[in-house]
């Protein structure tokens, strides 16, 4: 069997990213893995975006860029592109490493039955590349994820094709919590399986990320797709984001009394 007999498909979605999205582009483009299909799809942005795109057009498999319904709607359209036997995506502000595919495709011909395969560690950094640190998370299971710690790794994650076509892709009504609302759909039909020993993507943490400007909705987004899903009321994931709640809601108070920015 071929070294790269196995296609593997990787999605950017990218609005108004210009600022990262090449380090994203060249990061897919320098996998030392080669049989990839790369598709990026750009909601229409009004930045530099698209002329850093097509600075790489000719290395790129398919380009969208058209107004879209969000983030969601453009993943789901590089999905439905996809011919690879795993796909996975990576949002226009993260990175991978080198090596990501390569591992993964490894992890895959071991472990042919699974849903998901991912790292379990991620290497965070800020807006200007700097190292913050690195962040473990052994995802488990569903069960884990549903009633637990329902934090999910997904730069750096790739799911069987199959499996995403018989879940109807990634739910488009959800506008933050799609990666964990996913997760939670496919191992429903098949296991997980992560490496450990190294971090194969870089998660950007910056502030003007979706997931720091809409604190509060991100984690009733998270409450309602866990309900959802069929956690409890008393499960920990659930104490966790009336937890965060409360405490994002008190830091408000604080900033508006004090006019701290």
């Amino acid at each position: 069997m071929d070294k790269e007999d196995i296609l593997v498909t990787i999605v950017t979605p990218s609005y108004n990213q210009g600022q990262f999205i090449e380090d994203t582009i060249t990061s897919v483009l320098n996998q030392t893995y080669k049989n990839i299909q790369y598709i990026v799809v750009d909601g229409a942005s009004t930045d530099n975006t698209m002329e850093v795109v097509e600075r790489y057009r000719d290395k790129i498999d398919i380009v969208i860029s058209e107004r879209d319904k969000g983030q969601t709607d453009a993943i789901n359209k590089g999905f439905k592109l996809a011919k690879g036997e795993l796909v996975g995506w990576i949002n226009s502000d993260d990175m991978l490493y080198p090596y990501c595919v390569e591992e993964i495709v490894k992890l895959y011909k071991q472990n042919s039955e699974g849903a998901i395969y991912y790292g379990s560690t991620i290497d965070v950094i800020d807006a200007k590349n700097n190292h913050l640190k690195y962040y473990i998370n052994n995802m488990g299971s569903r069960q884990r994820l549903l009633c637990e710690n329902y934090d999910v790794s997904q730069p750096g994650s790739f799911y069987r094709k199959d499996i995403l076509e018989k879940i109807d892709y990634l739910d488009e009504s959800i506008f933050y919590c799609m990666d964990l609302d996913l997760f939670l759909k496919l191992l429903k039909h098949g296991n997980l399986y992560s490496i450990d020993d190294k971090p194969l993507a870089k998660f950007r943490k910056w502030e003007e990320a979706k997931s720091a400007t809409g604190r509060t909705k991100f984690i009733k987004n998270i409450r309602e797709r866990l309900y959802i899903h069929g956690a409890k009321f008393y499960n920990k994931t659930i104490l966790t984001t009336y937890y965060w709640q409360i405490r994002f809601a008190l830091t408000d108070i604080v900033k508006t009394i004090f006019r701290i920015k």
